[in-house]
This record gives structure tokens, sequence and C-alpha cells, in this order.
């Protein structure tokens, strides 16, 4: 590659970072990153009734969340700024004047009225239904006066008209061609001196010297007008690559029907970031066909756009869920403790100096879950006094027999010494033979007194994290709930 790899993601600040987005995002990361290349973040927050800073911070921070550091952007800096396109204008206004100087933009005078005219009687004849290039013969002293008498104008690109077919090489779908007459005199700068998108979009690029445009297809009609543009000014036009959409599991386009379409949603819903950045990855984009387990390491080494589908993505939330339960599973036990913490924190569970008796718990836990968010509710009854769930009282509880093996077990479980799981499991497997009820009941009354439900982590492992005094305590309470 002849040139340094410059990239950059470009969301709009008007709402938090979709799903969609931070695959794009991710796959201009791992680019950059393989290449030696430059990440940069540019906030497109040029709507300004939806475009908010809390947006702005809510997109910085889920990238960070995800890992996706860049190298020039909001809060970081770099030679190519200011990164957000309201403050921008200065090259706007530069890029236009070249334009004019070259003879490739012209004023238009016509009114929004007029060109809906125009527009009905060309569909009426069947005809192109763009605009009809009214303004573009005007001579240039009448174009002067009008503007200096205050005129309401817009400014057009002078489409060439032999340019020919627009035709330019994909890096994920090939050769694309845009017929020639397909494209009109576009509008560069509104009435009131705002740009619009396809113009700023292509000065942005093509000032802060990006080499690859990666994004989603949904711009796929806007890169004829881009190229355009670039060969107006005269300035080298980037490799595109255009990203097939993410679909719901019913082969329409990821919304917030399909639930959380979010990076931070998924987030707050337990997911670890590694593994959602590692599905996310999969969605368009593979290894081998084959390998599932993609770190960030390995997604960095191998990645490439020949390997990005053209075909559409299926976002399958149950694969991302197991797949989140393997990252839970993989991580040490430091790890596990460190992340579950602040859970327990906000959950207003105690956790200081604990840190031996978290690293018990953690084992009995990170096995048994697909989400983080399943921890609080999985082990609040080691920290807070429990209610027995009433259908569990039922189901077990009320049973015959389950009031004598809560009897025996809470002196069998008061008189030995070594109160340790594997002292525990011994003693409340001797407990059911002595008073003659299934092992599996007796077991079950304890753990539904102890825990108030059926459900639990591992029993004997929990009692000894729970502690003599609280586990005789909640057996003697739950006593009074059995039926003998």
């Amino acid at each position: 590659m002849s040139e340094p790899v410059r990239v950059r993601f470009a969301p709009s600040p008007t709402g938090h970072l979709h799903i969609g987005g931070a695959r794009t995002a991710i796959y201009n990361w791992a680019y950059a990153r393989h290449h030696g290349g430059t990440f940069v973040l540019r906030i497109e927050d040029t709507d300004p009734e939806r475009s908010t800073d809390e947006n702005t911070q809510g997109i910085i921070r889920a990238m960070e969340w995800l890992g996706l550091d860049y190298d020039e952007g909001p809060g970081v800096g770099g030679q190519y700024g200011p990164y957000f396109q309201t403050q921008r204008s200065a090259s706007y206004a530069e890029a236009l004047d070249r334009l004019k100087t070259v003879g490739a933009a012209y004023p238009c005078f016509c009114s929004p009225a007029e060109l809906d005219e125009k527009r009905r009687a060309a569909r009426g004849r069947g005809g192109f239904a763009g605009y009809d290039r009214t303004c573009r013969a005007l001579a240039a002293a009448i174009a002067a006066e009008r503007i200096a008498a205050g005129e309401p104008h817009v400014w057009r690109l002078k489409v060439p008209e032999l340019r020919g077919d627009i035709v330019f090489p994909d890096a994920v779908r090939g050769d694309v061609t845009f017929a020639a007459d397909a494209v009109d005199d576009f509008v560069l700068v509104r009435t009131d001196g705002t740009p619009t998108y396809n113009f700023a979009v292509t000065i942005d690029d093509a000032t802060m010297a990006i080499t690859h445009v990666v994004r989603g297809d949904d711009h796929l009609s806007n890169t004829p007008k881009q190229i355009l543009i670039y060969e107006a000014l005269g300035v080298p036009v980037p490799v595109f690559a255009h990203l097939s959409m993410i679909l719901g599991s019913d082969g329409k386009r990821l919304s917030k029907r399909h639930g959380a379409t979010s990076v931070e949603a998924y987030r707050d819903l337990g997911y670890l970031p590694e593994a959602l950045m590692n599905y996310l990855a999969l969605l368009g984009w593979s290894l081998d066909g084959e390998t599932t387990i993609v770190s960030r390491q390995m997604l960095v080494e191998n990645f490439s756009l020949e390997r990005v589908s053209r075909n559409a993505a299926i976002f399958d939330e149950e694969k991302l869920e197991w797949l989140n339960g393997v990252y839970i599973r993989n991580l040490s036990v430091s790890a596990f403790v460190a992340r579950m913490t602040p859970l327990l924190a906000a959950a207003g569970l105690m956790v200081e100096g604990r840190q031996e008796w978290l690293e018990k718990l953690a084992p009995l836990v990170s096995e048994r879950i697909k989400r983080m968010d399943e921890i609080v509710p999985m082990v609040a009854f080691l920290f807070r006094d429990v209610e027995v769930d009433e259908s569990a009282r039922q189901k077990v509880l009320a049973r015959p027999g389950a009031g004598s093996a809560l009897d025996a077990s809470r002196e069998a479980l008061a008189a030995i010494t070594d109160f340790s799981a594997a002292s525990i499991e011994q003693t409340l497997r001797t407990v059911a033979e002595d008073v003659g009820v299934k092992p599996k009941l007796a077991l079950q009354a304890v753990r539904v007194a102890v825990t108030g439900s059926m459900v639990s982590p591992p029993l004997f492992e929990s009692l000894e994290l729970l502690g003599r005094e609280r586990t005789l305590e909640r057996i003697e309470r739950a006593r009074a709930l059995a039926a003998d």
C-alpha cells in the first residue's frame, strides 16, 4: 500500500451508537490497526434539532467501552481538526470558492415551488426528473447582479456533460456503475449558506486526507455525487467499501422493534465489550469461515476488506448471548471479580475488604451465567436476608418430611467444626439417610430455606460463603413454613 492508511468513522450525534454504526467503527478501527494507519473519529453534527452534546458523549463513551481508541478526533485532537462538522464551515467556503474559480459550480435561483413544478412536469413526460439546468446557462454578469441584489440562491455542481458513466471499484462489492444521466447538477450549498451532506462529507474526507471510506451501503447512492466533487476539485478519490446492512431475525433492517439496538443498551444488559466486539466483527467478516472466538489481536492481525461479505448479516441474539457466556467463562477469577464488584456495589451489596471471599464466589457464578446482569439476582441471598418464594415453599417445604430434614440439618450443621463445602456436603447427605427422606428433598429444603428459591449456585459452596451463623438462622426461620 503506497500511502499511509487513513480511515474515519463519522457518526451523527442524533442518538445512541447503533449496533450497525459500531460494526462500521470496528471495521475502520481494525483496518487502520492492521495497516499501521490512522483511525479518525469525526462528528457530523449538522442536524441542529437532533444533534446534542449528550449524544456525542454517549457515542464516545460507547466507543471507549468497546476499546475502539481513535488517533484523531474529539478530546484527542490532530492536525486535520476540528473534528466537528459545525466547526468546519471555513473549509466548505474555501472549497466552494475553488469550484467557482474553475467554473465547476454555479448559482441557481429557482425557487422550491419552481423546482417542484419542473419535477412534476418531467415525471409527466416520463423523462429525467432531476434539475433541468435552467440557471446553468445564465451569464456570469447577470448571476452576479442577482446575487448582489440579495436574491435567494443555492450553488450547484456543474456536472460535465460528457463525463460518461461513473464507475468505481468498491473494495467489498467490486466494480459499481452509475449511469451518467442519473446524476443531475445537484446542490452543494443551500440558500442559507450551509453545505449539503454530500458536499460537506466530501470536503471533510478530502481535507482530512482520508484514503479509504468504509461505511454502510445506505451511502452507496451518494458515492457518484461525491466522486464528481473530488474530480471537480482535482483531488484523489479514496477507496470506497460499502458494508451490507445488519438485519433482524425477520429479515428486516435491525431496529428498535427487534429489542436493544445500541451499544450502551447491550452493556447495560450485561454483555462484555470484548464479546460484543467479537460478535459484531463476525457480522459480515470472517477469519476462515469457522473460527468463532476472535480476539482483538486476532482481528487486527487478520482483518481485510476482501473477506467482508456482500450479503446482509442476520443479528442473532441467542448466538451473541452464547458467545458472551464463553467470554465470561474464560475470564480469570481476578478479572471476573473486577467486573462483578461494581455490579454488586451498584445494587447496594457490600463487598469492601472481601476479596478472598469474592474469589471463592466467582467460579460458582461465572460458570452459570451468559450475561453479567444475571449476577446480582443470583447472589443477592448471600448479602441480605431473603423471603422464601411461595412457589418454592409449596413445591418443597410443604412436602412431608421437609420439616424433619430442616431440623436435622440445622442440628448437624451446628455441630460440625469445619464449616467448609466438603464437610457441609458430607453432613447434609448423611442427614437425609438419618431422617429417612430422599436426599433430593432434604437438600432442596435447605436450599429453599437459605436462598429463598429452588435455583441457586452450588448449595454446599453457597453455605460456606454464607457462614454458619446465617445459615442456621435461615433454616430456623424457614422451619415455620415447613409441613411437619
